[in-house]
């Protein structure tokens, strides 16, 4: 099972928060409804909450802090993220000072660089200063977002005193792509893999295998969605309803067949 870096017991799967509080700008016109949605996540055992300084101008971390008034900081863990444009020295540091400023923490769980950058170089330059964060005690564990292999060699190679402890990718049963190289990479170098969009908007439910095992095993397609990707990652969801929240939970507690899981294979691009 993926473990994701520190000392936390972490929930199989997580919560992500892409388009609460507003895409580039901020929202707040369903504050009250994105705040409850990730109160009730937590309240029924999600502790992986994920964010980033770009989601609503980081609104959405604002709506991280609202939910997290009054609960054990200590029992959850908290991702957020540095835009590609921010990655030199002085940027990286404020911008970690800001997200934590909105999300109300002095520290971030997992720190991740968004999007691989244009030049190469901002590559280094942004994992050495994220490298003085993890010292600094501001961020416990830094990492990627959306790297392939070849760009995650370049932040391995860049950092000195701390890991490259994660990468977080697109991946789902119609976005199969990541099997090829970059989960074998990470497997093989001990990095864990957390999957955004691993519903694809819904888009999983269409896939006949999906819907073929779901009828099988008394699931439902986003629950078989979900199972099929929690041995290798760690997904993070995201819902707003509190009956498509509880359908996510449904996700866990149970194995899909290797009949199933090869079933699932079957469509989409080859696995490794």
């Amino acid at each position: 099972m993926p473990r994701l870096p520190g000392p936390k017991s972490t929930s199989r799967i997580g919560f992500g928060t892409w388009r609460m509080g507003g895409l580039r700008s901020a929202d707040s016109v369903h504050d009250a409804e994105e705040t409850r949605a990730i109160g009730f996540a937590l309240d029924h055992g999600i502790n992986v909450l994920d964010t980033a300084e770009m989601y609503g101008a980081g609104h959405a971390e604002e709506l991280v802090a609202r939910a997290l008034a009054g609960r054990d900081r200590e029992s959850i863990y908290v991702i957020t993220k540095v835009l590609p444009e921010h990655l030199d020295r002085d940027a990286v540091a404020r911008s970690a000072r800001a997200s934590l400023r909105r999300l109300g923490l002095t520290y971030a769980d997992l720190y991740l660089i968004h999007w691989p950058p244009e030049r190469t170089e901002m590559i280094r330059e942004g994992i050495r200063a994220m490298e003085d964060l993890v010292r600094e005690g501001l961020v416990r564990a830094i990492g990627v977002s959306n790297f392939g292999v070849r760009e995650m060699e370049e932040a391995m190679a860049a950092a000195s005193r701390t890991e490259i402890s994660a990468n977080q990718v697109k991946y789902s049963l119609r976005h199969r792509e990541p099997e090829r190289e970059v989960i074998p990479f990470c497997e093989d170098h001990h990095i864990a893999v957390i999957a955004h969009t691993p519903l694809d908007r819904g888009g999983v439910a269409d896939l006949p295998a999906v819907r073929e095992v779901a009828e099988r095993t008394g699931h439902t397609p986003v629950q078989v969605a979900l199972n099929y990707l929690v041995p290798r990652t760690v997904p993070i969801p995201k819902a707003t309803r509190i009956d498509h929240l509880e359908e996510l939970l449904g996700s866990l507690g149970w194995e899909l067949s290797a009949a199933d899981r090869e079933r699932l294979r079957s469509e989409g691009p080859p696995a490794r």
